[in-house]
């Protein structure tokens, strides 16, 4: 069975290095797409830990902590994606004079 395990610490640094730089990106870019790529990778390991850890065979079982770890890791980093999706799409927005998708957040950017 194969765990695209992201505790391991190599992966990790990759993908926050990955993760950050595409958000640095959008940022710099002000399209807030960019930042719908990690988020919409982040959730599909997700969906994948998820299906993993629920069809677990039996001989497999010694995997389960790995992947509820893997599943940890995955709700970070949807979080981390998450606010920074919101985050670039108030930049694009400020910039290009349209409405945000979400005010809602507005008295956290301004305290950023």
């Amino acid at each position: 069975m194969f765990v695209f395990n992201i505790t391991n610490p190599m992966t990790l640094v990759l993908l926050l290095v990955a993760t950050v730089l595409l958000i640095f990106l959008g940022q710099e870019i002000k399209k807030s797409y960019v930042t719908l790529i990690p988020l919409i990778a982040y959730l599909i390991l997700l969906v994948w830990h998820v299906t993993q850890m629920v069809t677990v065979s039996e001989e497999y079982r010694y995997l389960l902590t790995t992947i509820s770890r893997c599943i940890a890791m995955d709700f970070i980093f949807v979080l981390i994606t998450f606010f920074a999706y919101l985050w670039v799409d108030d930049i694009e927005a400020k910039a290009t004079n349209k409405k945000s998708i979400d005010n809602s957040l507005d008295w956290f950017w301004r305290k950023v």
